[in-house]
């Protein structure tokens, strides 16, 4: 793994090469290499896949068959930030079905209980706006939401 120094591992129960996949069909991008175990180990045996190294968006991550005796929390999320309302929304649908749910505030749990924030590029520029009552607008707009709706944050942000 060249040119990138620290890669997120996320620990599933033994669903790493699914999620891996499941990810590169949603973000594009690739899984670039399957680890089997040398070795039986609690939970699994030797030739099952002990983890994947996959990349989106040019970011490589590792997937890691690890047991279900750790769950991922709400202390880490993955956020991404979306070129606008359509990519908002097809990330948002593709994260949140079959098992996945909207959390808040642009959050959501995929269907292995990872954390995703999917943000609009326009949040950062109305929440940052010099006017410091837009701002505030932007920022009440977006903690009544839970999927982000940029035209409704840019009416907010106006004082519509």
């Amino acid at each position: 793994m060249q040119g990138q120094k620290i890669t997120p591992c996320l620990w599933f129960d033994h669903q790493a090469r699914e999620a891996a996949e499941f990810y590169v069909g949603v973000f594009g991008g690739s899984v670039d290499r399957v680890h089997r175990s040398q070795l039986d180990t609690p939970g699994s045996k030797a030739g099952d896949v002990l983890f994947v190294e996959f990349t989106l968006a040019g970011q490589r991550y590792q997937a890691l068959n690890g047991g279900n005796h750790v769950t991922f929390n709400d202390a880490i999320s993955l956020s991404v930030v979306c070129e606008d309302q359509a990519e908002v929304d097809r990330l948002w649908e593709a994260l949140t079905t079959n098992g996945g749910r909207p959390v808040q505030c642009g959050w959501l749990k995929d269907k292995y209980g990872l954390s995703w924030q999917i943000v609009p590029r326009q949040l950062f520029a109305l929440m940052q706006d010099p006017d410091p009552a837009r701002a505030k607008r932007t920022m009440g707009a977006m903690m009544e939401m839970v999927k982000l709706d940029v035209a409704k944050l840019q009416a907010a942000a106006d004082g519509h």
